[in-house]
């Protein structure tokens, strides 16, 4: 019990790090080359640090939990964006991704 402990506080501290050092190499290049000015105004837009730290989480961390909640934030708080680009198909999608995730929750909450 305590090893799993102590490989999960690694794994978080990993994944930590990792994103730790993306944030500030994104903020090292951005006050070097500034994204805005190649037309990449987006990947300093604050909404998507959540969205990089997740993608992070999902990567260096074994518990993928805490990836898969930062993920789902990030698509709460953007939920507009989302509609947007599914355009007309987001009045069936939206719902049956919903209808579907729930499903799959309840299932592996009852194993």
């Amino acid at each position: 019990m305590a090893a799993v402990k102590a490989n999960n506080n690694r794994d978080t501290y990993k994944a930590t790090a990792m994103t730790l050092i993306v944030l500030g190499v994104l903020y090292l290049i951005d006050k070097l080359i500034h994204f805005s000015s190649i037309g990449l105004p987006w990947v300093m837009n604050k909404d998507n640090f959540l969205l990089y730290t997740a993608i992070i989480f999902l990567i260096f961390k074994r518990d993928k939990s805490v990836g898969l909640v930062l993920i789902g934030l990030w698509l709460v708080m953007n939920i507009g964006l989302i509609i947007s680009l599914l355009g007309a198909m987001s009045a069936y999608l939206l719902p049956l991704a919903l209808l579907l995730i729930g499903g799959i929750l309840y299932l592996l909450s009852t194993r």
